[in-house]
């Protein structure tokens, strides 16, 4: 008798399963094939229009920014890293890293702070909570054109309202020319950002407080911990990831900073408000110069590439890490 797992002298080589086996082998071989091709059949479409509309320009930007380049046509007067020695060069980009550095920081110190204590407050059982909840989350729902149209005019010289609500509590030496005084401008355009911006990390934290175990702070408070040693040693911690996350999209928006500026200032004045991303825009549709504009672009991604890259190797990497092993875990 010739077992099946044998080669069969008269019948050639040997078939290395059953039938049935070799059957439903064929089968889940199949079934993984039109699992495989039904998933990139619904990645395709995604894949396509992040390569034509991310990829692709983000690869052309670099290339302009090796050259001198008006924007018509395509770049043909070849000049290296001119560019970028031009732009470290320039006082109003080296200015505008300094305010960049300057936003990041009062969004750190006060706009996450005060949204985090807006969140710790409305997550406790207030009467008309969901009320407050929906009007300081109203701002961020507003376009930046809307919202710089409006604080364009609450704080417009001498008849805005700004001005006629400090006069009428005796305070008309505090008022003045909000926007167009350089030693104020930014302090302005930093209240504006955080009247629009902390809505939306008030609501992160929301989310977060409000998916932490009770149990840990009911026994805290069994335990004799008050208010502020509940808040330190147990919500705090536990609403880390939360933290992190608010962070990370505080410090990559305050980066990329441009609607508002461009509407109320449109940089100025002389510069003081002015951004990358606005001096990107005025170089590349107002003066013709989309080279040096595309370096300035380059540049930004890189700022932006580089922290993000840090801020997950050495700040979310604990998150990240406990995400890959709960979902291991739930596979098995």
């Amino acid at each position: 008798m010739t077992s099946a797992f044998l080669p069969d002298k008269r019948s050639g080589p040997a078939v290395g399963l059953p039938p049935a086996a070799e059957r439903a082998d064929r089968g889940r071989s199949r079934r993984r094939a039109r699992d495989w091709l039904t998933a990139v059949g619904f990645q395709l479409p995604a894949l396509v229009l992040f390569i034509a509309l991310v990829l692709l320009p983000m690869l052309f930007a670099l290339y302009a920014a090796l050259f001198r380049w008006g924007g018509f046509g395509m770049p043909s007067d070849y000049v290296g890293g001119d560019n970028f020695t031009r732009l470290f060069q320039d006082d109003v980009f080296l200015g505008d890293l300094w305010r960049c550095l300057v936003l990041v920081a009062l969004s750190l110190a006060l706009q996450l702070p005060f949204a985090l204590g807006m969140a710790v407050l409305l997550n406790q059982r207030l009467r008309g909570r969901a009320v407050y909840r929906m009007l300081f989350f109203a701002p961020y729902v507003l376009s930046e054109a809307i919202t710089g149209v409006l604080f364009g005019m609450v704080f417009a010289p001498d008849d805005g309202l700004a001005d006629h609500v400090l006069g009428a509590v005796g305070l008309d030496g505090l008022g003045g020319e909000w926007f167009a005084d350089p030693s104020s401008v930014m302090a302005t355009l930093f209240l504006v950002m955080t009247w629009k911006y902390f809505g939306f990390h008030m609501m992160l934290y929301l989310a977060g407080l409000q998916s932490l175990p009770a149990e840990l702070t009911e026994a805290a408070l069994i335990d004799g911990a008050n208010a502020w040693q509940r808040f330190r040693n147990v919500t705090l911690p536990l609403l880390a990831p939360t933290l992190r996350i608010s962070v990370f999209l505080s410090v990559i928006g305050s980066i990329q900073l441009f609607d508002l500026v461009w509407v109320i200032t449109q940089g100025g004045p002389d510069h003081h408000s002015e951004t990358m991303a606005v001096t990107m825009f005025q170089f590349g549709f107002r003066r013709y110069q989309a080279g040096y504009a595309s370096a300035v672009s380059v540049v930004m991604f890189g700022i932006c590439l580089v922290f993000a890259l840090a801020y997950q190797r050495f700040v979310l990497r604990r998150d990240l890490e406990g995400a890959t092993t709960t979902m291991r875990g739930n596979g098995k």
